[in-house]
């Protein structure tokens, strides 16, 4: 079985004397009532051949309805999450506005074995959250590039 490989984007900005990421929350019927681990880095799906860091540009796209800012992009390397899936994430320092994305959507049978497919976002909300904050969100192997990113800070990359 192949390996399932997703890619994207975490944005920063600097706010407060330090830092705010951007965290998704994740949409559909499954993870409405959840906060905690419902929340992810603006991400999705990839296949080989096609680039790592094309696919993080491409999915922010896709997922939160706006253009990718243009970089410089800091790698922050890859995690495997729980389910076995590898997430690659880059860096980029911009600011958005959470009330202007319009996500994208997929289509699932809900409810479960009724024969109805319906449409859901792909995440039904972003935050500027404070690293705590976001590691309390975060899907738990997504916490690493929180981590990651605060070293690249304090080394003042």
């Amino acid at each position: 079985m192949a390996v399932r490989r997703s890619a994207g984007l975490l944005l920063f900005r600097r706010a407060g004397g330090g830092a705010q990421v951007l965290l998704a929350h994740m949409g559909g019927p499954l993870w409405a009532r959840r906060e905690a681990g419902a929340w992810t880095v603006p991400k999705g799906e990839y296949v080989p051949p096609e680039e790592p860091r094309d696919a993080a540009v491409r999915e922010f796209t896709e997922e939160l309805g706006l253009p990718a800012p243009p970089g410089p992009y800091l790698p922050l390397g890859e995690v495997r999450q729980t389910g076995g899936k590898t997430v690659t994430v880059w860096a980029v320092e911009a600011d958005l506005d959470p009330d202007a994305i319009v996500p994208g959507t997929f289509e699932m049978f809900w409810p479960p074995r009724s024969g109805t497919v319906r449409a859901f976002p792909e995440v039904d909300r972003v935050a500027w959250c404070t690293p705590d904050e976001a590691r309390a969100r975060l899907v738990t192997a997504q916490r690493a590039f929180l981590d990651r990113l605060a070293a690249h800070l304090a080394a003042g990359e």
